[in-house]
């Protein structure tokens, strides 16, 4: 069980740390084409690399497995766009704690209670933290393109694990990404063209694989080891790694709080990979049989 949680955990890590150095590397596309454009671009180039890594087939994939797979393109491109559109306005690392905020909302509940809870209010406060609202110093609109994209975060973690637990490998990613490129490509496509170079578009092949091609893999391969309510508190590391980021690559210096509120989410991470195995895993069966309905573990 351990074991399992172990590797959920480090696939959970890597991709918070893929998702926020494409955050980083998209920020310089927005005066190019826009932050909508810069999603756009992502899911686009990811839904076209997918179809060509996977190569899917129908038979591949039940009935139940694809409408999953639909339903998480289309809250992939809401929380993709709605992310982008807020960090446009907020500082990476405050966007990542506010966007958490769906994740926490998984965790809180799909926890059990007791000492299982203890590691969402733990990663809350550390977020609050983060966040600093007392300061009052942030922009109404950015923090509800992030609310937004919390409420999609939080759909998308459900629907994740539901498609990974019905479609084998990453046929799911097969599905959703081009559904993902296809809905941005209505919302930001028209927009962006006249703005798109061939420089541009090439750079925007290297940041598809970066964000969200080998993340969202990675998230598909935690949720068949984590549980719903683990791999939410987990993702409370990802407002951490995003200021570490931000301090880095783009110099947004955080204050004493904020570097606080990181000593609380990381020991909500380390608690949340202590418990957090899903009882398929750690027994070394499948999460689901092709054409059985797949249940969500809490």
């Amino acid at each position: 069980m351990r074991t399992s949680a172990r590797s959920g955990t480090f696939m959970a890590v890597a991709s918070m740390t893929c998702v926020q150095l494409g955050l980083a590397a998209s920020v310089g596309l927005f005066d190019e084409i826009g932050p909508e454009g810069a999603a756009w671009l992502r899911l686009t180039w990811a839904g076209v690399l997918v179809l060509v890594l996977v190569r899917p087939r129908r038979s591949d994939f039940t009935r139940r497995g694809l409408v999953a797979g639909v339903a998480l393109g289309v809250v992939t491109a809401g929380v993709t766009m709605l992310f982008m559109a807020a960090v446009d306005r907020l500082p990476l690392g405050t966007a990542s704690a506010l966007e958490f905020l769906g994740p926490l909302g998984v965790a809180v509940a799909r926890s059990r209670g007791g000492r299982l809870l203890l590691w969402p209010l733990l990663a809350g406060v550390g977020v609050l933290l983060l966040t600093e609202p007392w300061r009052g110093a942030v922009d109404p609109v950015g923090v509800a393109f992030a609310l937004g994209a919390a409420v999609c975060w939080a759909a998308y973690i459900l629907l994740t694990q539901a498609v990974g637990d019905e479609l084998s490998g990453l046929h799911g990613l097969a599905v959703s990404l081009p559904v993902a490129g296809i809905v941005a490509t209505l919302v930001a496509g028209p927009g962006t063209w006249p703005s798109l170079t061939w420089q541009v578009a090439l750079v925007g092949i290297g940041l598809a694989f970066l964000l969200p091609v080998v993340p969202f893999s990675l998230e598909m391969l935690a949720l068949r080891r984590l549980t719903t309510a683990a791999f939410g508190t987990l993702m409370s590391l990802e407002p951490a790694i995003a200021l570490v980021v931000g301090l880095l690559l783009l110099h947004q210096a955080p204050g004493l709080w904020p570097v606080v509120g990181i000593g609380f989410v990381v020991a909500a991470g380390i608690g949340a990979e202590r418990t957090g195995a899903r009882a398929h895993a750690a027994a070394g069966v499948p999460a689901a049989a092709p054409g059985v309905p797949a249940t969500l573990e809490r």
